[in-house]
């Protein structure tokens, strides 16, 4: 099967060290990641830059995967990207990654499901639920690595 594209989705300043990991793992076909440089040189620009740089990379990804950290259902942006993903029916996931090794301060809390604040329905109206991965807190990174693929193919048979 080919490399499925998906649009990563977290909360940059606390979590890139942990994102990094996973895009590491390689399986997947993702945005590529934006420099600490590029970045802020975006924000500069205001929402609607922005908003600009999360459309033109959200573009042709078939699944949006919220990498979740312990403040990213904070974070306009991911809200942001969550909504967007859901209106273009695209496949939406939740893995949480506080047991993913930051290189500097470790293992963090659990964040909250960043789809709580949301209702989705479905076009006959009924209520849908994303689903939130946790992974063994023992072995976060092998078990993100050996069923992401799988995750995201449930995630995107579930948008249709």
């Amino acid at each position: 099967m080919a490399k499925r594209q998906v649009f990563y989705s977290f909360h940059y300043g606390n979590d890139v060290l942990r994102v990094q990991q996973i895009r590491n793992i390689g399986a997947l076909e993702d945005n590529k990641p934006v420099s600490h440089n590029d970045w802020e040189t975006v924000k500069k620009g205001g929402d609607k830059a922005i908003e600009k740089w999360i459309d033109d990379n959200m573009n042709y990804r078939s699944c949006v995967v919220v990498l979740i950290g312990e403040e990213t259902h904070k974070r306009p942006w991911v809200k942001y990207e969550i909504e967007k993903a859901w209106k273009e029916d695209r496949g939406l996931l939740g893995v949480y990654i506080h047991n993913i090794k930051d290189p500097n301060t470790g293992t963090c809390k659990k964040g909250t499901n960043p789809f709580a604040q949301f209702t989705f329905k479905d076009k006959q109206g009924n209520v849908k639920t994303i689903p939130c991965k946790d992974p063994k807190s023992t072995d976060a990174y092998n078990d993100i690595r050996n069923n992401l693929e799988d995750w995201i193919e449930e995630a995107i048979e579930n948008a249709k």
